[in-house]
């Protein structure tokens, strides 16, 4: 009984990159990209387990019933080309469903995947010096464990220094513009997923702000903006959306209340935790359980569904806000 108290009605599962060949960096990014074979793998055991797979249109009309068995739904931030190319095989061998969030500022290039920007910036050089823009004294990183420490204070400076409108001019003062960073699916990318009948397209901002940071109207057009160049560009307005970042410094009270305002039936954090009967009332604030890179292991996974990594950093059996 307390296990499926804490399991609740099912999960979403929360993915950025699938690749059996990540990008050489410091490990300030591991996180965010599992392999392939982890994400077979993690579908397998959890069907075996008696997981049945649904797409997030599905798991809102589910959640509205308070039933409780095992459902599971997966989710992709931000539209890495492998989710196209390598983890699209994946979820057809297994007839899953999956729902990707599109940025569209890092589908078009306006803005870079900045966390890797700067990862690769450090590694590039033995000292980062910060444009005239911004105060603060060169970073030194000639050493892996200094380049380590450097990449970590930058990330510090570019999310709680340098304005979130600000961000990309200061990255191109730097440098920027000179790094390789992971590629984007394209729109005709989109498109195709979007037509897919697996396929779920979900908005994520227009240029991947950090919402609690902007002013609401800004807040307002990043979000309903980014459902309006989706639709504009693949014909299909998403219903769904994923808070960028999705911490509880990026998202609260005031952001819930707009993805409704913006039209959305769903919006999604990165906040862990399993889903609950309650959730039907908090559909702007869907925790997430994250396959993390740095955990590729699937005892880790089954421990998290069970609810009690949830109760255990939180204190609580429904995570929301």
């Amino acid at each position: 009984m307390a296990g499926s108290h804490l399991s609740g009605l099912g999960a979403i599962l929360m993915l950025h990159s699938v690749t059996a060949v990540p990008r050489a960096g410091l490990g300030l990014n591991d996180h965010l990209s599992v392999t392939p074979d982890f994400l077979d793998r993690a579908i397998a055991d959890m069907k075996r387990a008696g997981f049945s797979f649904i797409s997030l249109d599905e798991m809102v009309e589910h959640l509205a019933t308070g039933r409780r068995c095992k459902l599971a739904t997966i989710t992709l931030d931000d539209a890495y080309l492998d989710n196209f190319t390598e983890a699209l095989p994946v979820f057809e061998s297994h007839d899953t469903p999956f729902a990707i969030f599109v940025a569209p500022g890092l589908i078009d290039g306006t803005v870079q995947a900045w966390w890797e920007v700067v990862e690769q910036l450090v590694m590039m050089r033995d000292e980062v010096a910060l444009p005239p823009t911004v105060e603060g004294a060169p970073f030194v990183s000639s050493s892996p464990a200094e380049k380590l420490v450097a990449a970590r204070h930058l990330c510090e400076l570019m999310t709680a220094r340098v304005p979130e409108t600000m961000r990309q001019a200061v990255l191109d003062e730097m440098g920027g513009r000179q790094v390789d960073t992971s590629a984007f699916m394209s729109w005709d990318d989109i498109a195709a997923v979007s037509r897919h009948a697996l396929g779920t397209i979900g908005a994520h901002t227009i240029h991947h702000h950090n919402l609690a940071r902007l002013d609401e109207e800004l807040a307002l057009i990043e979000m309903r903006g980014s459902a309006d160049v989706i639709a504009d560009m693949i014909g299909i307005r998403p219903r769904h959306f994923a808070y960028p970042y999705g911490h509880a410094q990026a998202v609260g009270d005031r952001e819930i209340r707009l993805a409704g305002e913006a039209g959305f039936v769903s919006a999604v954090t990165t906040r862990h935790g399993t889903l609950h009967p309650e959730h039907r009332e908090h559909l702007h604030a869907l925790p997430r359980i994250s396959l993390n890179g740095r955990y590729q292991d699937i005892g880790h996974l089954r421990t998290m569904l069970t609810g009690f990594t949830t109760f255990a950093n939180s204190r609580r059996r429904v995570v929301t806000l």
